[in-house]
């Protein structure tokens, strides 16, 4: 089967942002943050078609009144390059700007469309639904810079010469690739699951009954920027792996990572995630509670209803609304409100947010929590950050 044959990318068709013989050379200086170089690299990729850069001025407001780009185009998130004052005065538009990793590495180029105010009073509360400053999103939105600078990218290399920490380059499939994965498995529909947590019970059941729908699974964990407390990636690829190894079928289910960061916006970040994998091929999406949230900002089944705002032909992936699973001691398996009737005192939820507590206590999650071999990753990690 040919990649051609699979879903279309958002707005049509994949973008490519490299360009050979880049050079920085006469350009003004930006140094972008971990958030906007996770950002650069989505867009460089194809992951963030039909962006070919960040936002200019038009598609800022656009997107935080209407969750559209000003041609219309579905688009939740404003993906913004936020510079500093002093910044700034080096810069005009028409010009470019040469971009730059923290680490020193020159990344990519900017034709400069617009330079304009970063209007926060309306992108904090339109896009996270709060303007609570403990909520880590809003935090990262009001501690960026003043101004905003948009226009397309031209990209010499997404990946930094020098950085501590793994690159997980095995699995840092760009959607061109992962199409080509799933054109040569033959897999004309495939589900894609969003994790930033290694995956307990619940996960599994609601990626077990994706794969009864359609002909693939991809496990597509976030490794881009997360909040502090969230586990290391590379913590969370040991469980991934370890859990594909002993309950998965080999030949229905691809393992690949995301370099997005973390925005925790809720509804619009379900969205977003659709979108995304859309463009790296995937014809459904998994949506289960809260998806994308953080603290009590959103409503249990909030990212799921607001798919109902838009039509199927907008959004052109399937989300699969999942209830809230948990494991049941009756049924001695995992079920939803749906699947088995609620019995009091019968059921175990379980959440990401409990894992990292009981490991934090230096506790073993429970086997109705997390299949053994992922609790043995799990132990071993917080063990040894406690005696580091």
């Amino acid at each position: 089967m040919s990649a051609d044959n699979l879903i279309a990318p958002h707005g049509g068709s994949l973008v490519n942002c490299f360009k050979d013989g880049i050079s920085p050379e006469g350009c003004p200086k930006i140094t972008l943050s971990s958030k906007q170089a996770c950002d650069l690299e989505m867009i460089a990729i194809g992951a963030f078609s039909p962006l070919t850069g960040f936002c200019n001025k038009a598609d800022f407001e656009s997107i935080c009144k209407d969750m559209r780009l000003a041609d219309g185009t579905v688009w939740p998130i404003p993906i913004t390059l936020a510079v500093t004052e002093e910044e700034k005065e080096t810069l005009q538009e028409g010009g470019k700007a040469a971009l730059y990793h923290e680490d020193g590495t020159f990344l990519a180029t900017i034709d400069i469309e617009d330079i304009y105010p970063h209007d926060k009073a309306l992108e904090i509360p339109n896009v996270f639904g709060t303007e609570d400053e403990a909520h880590p999103g809003v935090k990262q939105v009001i501690d960026e810079g003043e101004w905003l600078v948009g226009g397309p990218i031209n990209v010499a290399t997404v990946t930094p010469e020098v950085e501590p920490g793994e690159q997980f380059t095995e699995y840092r499939l760009p959607p061109a690739e992962t199409r080509s994965l799933f054109a040569n498995n033959g897999w004309k529909t495939v589900a894609a699951f969003q994790t930033r947590n290694p995956i307990h019970r619940a996960h599994e059941y609601l990626c077990k009954c994706a794969q009864e729908i359609c002909d693939g699974l991809l496990i597509h964990p976030l490794v881009g920027e997360t909040k502090e407390g969230d586990i290391p990636a590379d913590v969370r690829m040991d469980c991934y792996n370890t859990i594909i190894e002993h309950y998965f079928v080999a030949d229905y289910t691809a393992l690949s990572v995301m370099p997005a960061a973390m925005r925790y916006a809720g509804p619009r970040e379900a969205i977003l995630h659709a979108l995304i994998r859309k463009n790296y091929g995937c014809t459904h999406f998994i949506v289960g509670r809260d998806h994308a949230g953080v603290g009590d900002y959103y409503g249990t089944y909030d990212a799921q209803n607001i798919f109902d705002n838009f039509t199927a032909e907008e959004i052109g992936i399937v989300p699969l609304k999942f209830e809230h699973a948990a494991y049941s001691m009756k049924a001695q398996g995992m079920v939803s409100a749906k699947t088995f009737p609620k019995l009091e005192g019968d059921q175990i939820f379980l959440s990401g947010t409990k894992v990292r507590e009981l490991l934090s206590q230096g506790e073993r999650p429970p086997a109705e929590f997390s299949r053994p071999e992922v609790a043995d990753v799990l132990i071993e990690w917080a063990t040894a950050t406690v005696t580091a």
